[in-house]
């Protein structure tokens, strides 16, 4: 049935980064609600592929023409279309509630094994530590008490607290499905804020680390989904006055009422067994190869103190995806 995932408020010292959006996001709450379903933000993993220059700020159609984004979501687009190619990246490297058999139409996995929402602030937190988005940088959070005095604290972290504040989900409550998708929305988000940890390099001649630079960094997305998967495996079923309780949809295809944009058009990894793997990912159904030219930093170079400088790079790449 439709599950709700226990939350617990983090304890992470706040920064002046963490309140950077507060008030754009307050502004579009006022008239509109941001979240309808958890879901929706799945949209953007889809459309890169099928429409890249939406991303193209001052670009016709708009965000406006995205599907299955609310109001409120759509508005957030417009304000900061560069964060948009970002934000669809996570959901695409994997299916929500894929089916595990070669049969579509069979059970279904952990409907939000890789959560939206999760996606979302670990998608943007990257952004911003590697300069893609040019309304946050680094990390601003505060020092560790417990890191030792002679190690520096200034390294170049991804901006969890930033990422963690764009995805804040606010407006209209009245819903009890609402309520439900609320609570998983601030699971997803929170996994990502509480599971990042502090990552360490050492400097010194011959590798001596008389030396150490530390930063806030995110943890591996897939221990992300590890950890949203026992989440799902304990959480509550919820009952809705007289009508029961929700099965767990397909999300292998496109269902409209549900808010599944299906797995129809959605990049996956050939080699890979996991939940982005095409076996998986493409539930049975096959997948089509093409080549693409891919864009990323490369040779990148730590700068006393403290910045990484890096290079552009293009290759051309074998891409998959899903029929």
């Amino acid at each position: 049935g439709a599950r709700v995932m226990e939350t617990r408020t983090s304890r992470r010292p706040r920064s002046s980064a963490q309140q950077h959006l507060l008030l754009a996001v307050a502004l579009i709450a006022c008239s509109s609600q941001l979240l309808v379903d958890a879901n929706s933000w799945l949209s953007l993993a889809m459309n890169p592929i099928q429409r890249p220059e939406m991303y193209i700020i001052g670009a016709q159609p708009l965000c406006s023409q995205l599907t299955g984004l609310s109001q409120g979501q759509r508005k957030l687009c417009q304000l900061y279309q560069d964060h948009m190619v970002y934000i669809g990246e996570e959901p695409r490297r994997a299916s929500m509630n894929v089916n595990t058999s070669s049969d579509s139409g069979g059970g279904t996995v952990a409907p939000w094994i890789m959560h939206p929402a999760a996606g979302v602030v670990n998608a943007v937190s990257r952004a911003c530590r590697e300069g893609e988005l040019s309304t946050c940088g680094c990390s601003r959070a505060a020092r560790p008490r417990d890191l030792p005095r002679d190690w520096l604290w200034g390294g170049c972290g991804d901006n969890v607290n930033y990422g963690y504040r764009f995805n804040y989900p606010r407006g209209s409550i009245e819903h009890t499905r609402t309520l439900m998708n609320l609570q998983n929305n601030e699971a997803g988000r929170q996994s990502v804020y509480n599971l990042a940890n502090v990552a360490c390099k050492c400097h010194g001649v011959s590798g001596s680390c008389s030396l150490k630079t530390c930063w806030l960094q995110l943890a591996d997305f897939r221990r992300v989904g590890e950890f949203l998967k026992e989440k799902y495996d304990s959480a509550a079923a919820m009952r809705i006055g007289r009508k029961g309780n929700w099965s767990s949809p397909d999300y292998c295809l496109k269902n409209d009422t549900t808010g599944s944009m299906g797995t129809l058009g959605r990049l996956c990894n050939k080699t890979s067994e996991g939940m982005d793997g095409c076996e998986l990912m493409c539930c049975g159904r096959g997948y089509d190869q093409f080549k693409t030219y891919k864009h990323e930093r490369c040779h990148c170079k730590f700068h006393w103190c403290c910045y990484v400088k890096c290079k552009r790079c293009t290759s051309l790449v074998d891409q998959f995806v899903c029929k």
